[in-house]
């Protein structure tokens, strides 16, 4: 199977996939956010441990318009990051973007597994993010374009830069949801 898709998909392509199958992904979140978070509110209120209810309180508040604000601010930088991997063949924000995409996966299956329904994202994420993820790692290893320590300072990256990067979207939702 990645023999056939080494063959049929250039790296190029393949690197302009992960901004086209974000916004596929997260068009599902979009869609279903707004009604999902009414509809479970109380349930998600509940099942969230009480040290982290102010921290996901302006989630369950979640409006179409506030979510699709997040994913455009997101979505430029993914276009941004690969921007810079297709044309100066810089690889490590590109990975890093990965990495969070790829365990993404993951959070939707927790979110799912642990409260028993269905979670906005949910549907794309498994059966498109993580096939989509693995052989992007593995065809970026498989052609040389990176290495496994490549990867490794790329979730050093991530942990240093995706903390501050959630805390100034839900910083920016509080902020958009009072005006």
């Amino acid at each position: 199977m990645f023999e056939w898709l080494s063959v049929h998909i250039d790296i190029v392509s393949l690197l302009w996939l992960l901004p086209i199958l974000f916004m596929f992904h997260d068009f599902e979140e979009i869609l279903t956010i707004e009604a999902w978070g009414a509809k479970y509110r109380t349930r998600l209120e509940d099942a969230i441990p009480s040290f982290m209810r102010k921290t996901y309180h302006s989630m369950l508040q979640m409006t179409t318009r506030n979510f699709a604000m997040d994913v455009l601010f997101v979505y430029i930088f993914i276009v941004t990051v690969t921007c810079i991997a297709v044309f100066f063949s810089n690889y490590l924000l590109y990975l890093a973007v990965l990495a969070v995409f790829f365990l993404h996966v993951f959070t939707h299956l927790g979110q799912t597994i642990y409260l028993k329904i269905y979670t906005p994202g949910v549907v794309t994420a498994v059966p498109v993010v993580l096939p989509y993820s693995l052989y992007a790692y593995y065809r970026l290893l498989n052609d040389n374009l990176v290495s496994l320590g490549d990867i490794g300072w790329s979730l050093l990256l991530v942990l240093l830069l995706l903390p501050p990067i959630l805390w100034l979207l839900v910083k920016n939702r509080t902020r958009i949801k009072q005006n």
